[in-house]
């Protein structure tokens, strides 16, 4: 039965296919710990489903197994290729369309496939980053990699470049053996940081990663975090691009076909100008559409303050008196950086 899923997980696409139990996750004390210590940020749903995170039964009742999907985000072009002086840069995962929906169209296939192979009271949900799941333990504990120093998963075969998806289900499945951690002495990741949001190996202070200052931050990014996101205008790979298990990342199949390589160097002041319709018209089926446009022009303008190029004083400018105050606010800060940067140099 396994080697059937297996298969046909790998006919719809994705690049790994694992097999856990449906046990609580390891890491659950941890979790609960990180949460008390407020490093969510306002990541309120973290704590609102934090129960159903640390026992699975809370999510489906008599559930036996989980079957946990990857797919690969790895690409062939390095990011040095793709700079300009007024380019942002995205996270790798969101160069393409958005997986939640590339993934999530196959994981449901995959679904059927493992109720049909069940009996007739076998009952299965699937979830890809959407459920109230510690996925990384699980991913872990079904040998499809190991959690790194950094706090994401390491797989042997596509390093940090992947997505996950998960199927809880009743369905009694044996176990794949469990992956061990593999970091051993390196802490490049812990270096790399620019906020020094990993705080300690395995120990991640979401307050001050650049993945959450950008995407996941709905007021405004902290004053003095603004010079250390760079041009990063949504996530921030720092910590997994210096992970020496890159050299033996393989590009995936799935996501390859969902490229989006326009969103690898968007121009900064092309960007500033979008209008609510320009925004979705331009970001509509990619992850980026999450932050609406207040937050990406925000990220946008801090950005740009950050490059010190005077030639966008006249896209701040006219920001600086846009209708919405977080994205007004952060424009002035913009210009206040490249004027100051400019006064300097006289």
């Amino acid at each position: 039965m396994k080697a059937a899923i297996r298969q046909r997980a790998l006919e719809l696409g994705f690049d790994d296919c694992r097999f856990t139990t449906a046990a609580a996750p390891a890491n659950a004390g941890q979790f609960q710990n990180w949460l008390a210590a407020n490093q969510h940020g306002e990541m309120a749903w973290l704590e609102r489903t934090a129960p159903r995170r640390i026992d699975p039964q809370k999510v489906l009742p008599g559930a036996k197994s989980i079957i946990v999907v990857a797919a690969s985000c790895a690409a062939k072009t390095p990011n040095s290729e793709f700079r300009t002086p007024n380019s942002g840069l995205v996270a790798r995962y969101a160069r393409f369309a958005d997986y939640h929906h590339v993934l999530g169209k196959r994981l449901k296939e995959l679904t059927t496939t493992v109720n049909r192979l069940g009996d007739d009271g076998t009952r299965s949900l699937w979830y890809v980053d959407t459920g109230p799941l510690l996925e990384r333990d699980f991913a872990q504990r079904a040998g499809l990699g190991f959690i790194g120093k950094h706090a994401n998963l390491i797989s042997r075969q596509f390093a940090n470049w992947i997505l996950l998806g998960e199927i809880l289900t009743t369905l009694e499945l044996e176990p794949d053996a469990p992956e061990k951690n593999r970091c051993g002495k390196c802490v490049r990741c812990l270096t790399a940081c620019p906020t020094r949001a990993i705080t300690a190996p395995f120990q991640l202070d979401a307050r001050k990663c650049i993945s959450y200052l950008t995407i996941e931050l709905n007021g405004p990014i902290p004053v003095e975090l603004r010079p250390a996101i760079g041009n990063r205008i949504f996530g921030c790979d720092d910590c997994l691009a210096v992970c020496p298990w890159n050299r033996f990342a393989r590009e995936g199949k799935l996501m390859k076909a969902s490229a989006r390589p326009d969103l690898a160097a968007p121009d900064l002041i092309e960007l500033l100008q979008l209008d609510e319709a320009g925004f979705k018209s331009r970001f509509a089926g990619t992850p980026i559409l999450r932050t609406k446009r207040r937050g990406l022009l925000r990220n946008v303008c801090v950005a740009l303050g950050n490059t010190g190029d005077q030639s966008a004083l006249p896209a701040l400018q006219k920001a600086a008196g846009d209708s919405e105050p977080l994205i007004a606010e952060h424009a002035r800060w913009a210009m206040e950086q490249i004027n100051d940067a400019r006064f300097r140099r006289a």
